[in-house]
């Protein structure tokens, strides 16, 4: 039996997220077969909005072969025609079905970075040029990573993207005036006290126009003022690594020293890869109090309320940052039991929840 949520769900990525119009290119990227259906019906409405639709649809073993096989020439090839494909769409859908989260797990990071710098300006050409949103479709592996049956993954995820975005953006407005008027952000929780100057930095709030599920505000700290230490109690997981225990020092805006209970030669690999990756590129306050369960994925984990969450590395233009890497790393701080967000002194969250 069709299920009527992925027509909706497809609605709201075209129609509100994107807000396609007449005469514009579309492209559609799918992570992998699985994800035809939500594909089809994104498809549809693209051409009902009057949009020239294309399509990529990728197997997700290719990635893992290409990092195995690949020469080193290879890896450092710039591939012209995907760069051309970004430069010559108005908007992109990215969905993503996973059929192994753990594919590249036993890759070289050293390989996964030298790769990141080749493709750092498609990145770049794509995210703060284009308009463009994210998706998961559910898959087994999903599932499997959340402790889900498929059945409840699907009611996770349609229950936190199919919901009255509009209603969101309005809760959301009154977070950004107050960040919009600070100039220091403190961060307090277990092993952590981090400040970080936001002076002059406008905050944005996400209600579904590029992530889906939304349900963050955030903004590009002042590069050199983080100071201080942070401890992440919720695993950080990039390009398919999983990272325990990461404690981060910063002086000057700076990781000065890197640490972390599992993964910590990963940790450093990525911290390395340029000069940009040592600098945090944002700071986000989740709001989506509908999304309870850690599901070790960064599109439904950093919009938990009650969290926060800050990336390594490159930053958003549209955000007033100026921090460029060819990495963009989020991690994710819970603040639900003994945390507190205050800005300028004053608190504004406290145990995970906003006393403004």
């Amino acid at each position: 039996m069709y299920d009527t949520r992925i027509t909706k769900l497809a609605d709201i990525l075209v129609n509100y997220s994107l807000k396609i119009k007449k005469g514009e290119r579309a492209l559609i990227n799918a992570s992998s077969e699985l994800a035809k259906p939500l594909v089809l019906e994104v498809y549809k409405k693209v051409l009902q909005a009057g949009g020239y639709p294309a399509v990529n649809i990728a197997f997700e073993e290719m990635t893992n072969i290409f990092y195995k096989m690949a020469t080193k020439e290879q890896l450092l090839d710039f591939p012209k025609i995907k760069f051309f494909e970004a430069k010559n769409v108005d908007c992109v859908i990215n969905i993503r079905a996973s059929v192994n989260k753990k594919a590249l797990s036993n890759i070289d990071p050293k390989a996964i970075s030298m790769r990141s710098k080749v493709l750092m300006p498609i990145q770049e050409e794509i995210v703060n040029r284009k308009r463009w949103v994210i998706c998961n479709f559910p898959t087994n592996a999903l599932a499997q990573e959340t402790d889900m049956s498929l059945e409840e993954y699907e009611d996770f995820l349609y229950g936190a993207t199919n919901i009255n975005w509009g209603k969101v953006e309005k809760e959301e407005m009154n977070l950004k005036r107050i960040l919009d008027k600070g100039n220091i952000i403190r961060i307090v929780g277990k092993d952590t006290d981090l400040a970080l100057s936001i002076k002059g930095r406008k905050a944005i709030p996400c209600c579904g126009e590029r992530n889906m599920p939304d349900g963050e505000v955030f903004l590009s700290p002042i590069e050199d003022t983080a100071e201080g230490q942070i401890y992440y109690d919720l695993p950080a997981i990039y390009q398919g690594k999983e990272v325990l225990g990461i404690c981060l020092k910063f002086k000057k805006g700076k990781v000065i020293e890197a640490k972390a209970e599992k993964n910590q030669g990963f940790l450093i690999s990525m911290l390395d890869t340029d000069k940009g990756a040592r600098y945090l590129g944002e700071v986000g306050i989740g709001t989506n109090y509908g999304i309870k369960h850690f599901s070790k994925d960064i599109l439904f984990d950093e919009k938990i309320g009650g969290t926060v969450h800050l990336a390594v590395g490159r930053s958003y233009e549209s955000a007033g940052g100026k921090n460029k890497s060819a990495i963009h790393w989020d991690m994710i701080k819970d603040l639900r039991n003994g945390g507190a967000i205050y800005v300028d002194g004053k608190e504004i969250q406290k145990n995970g929840r906003f006393v403004i």
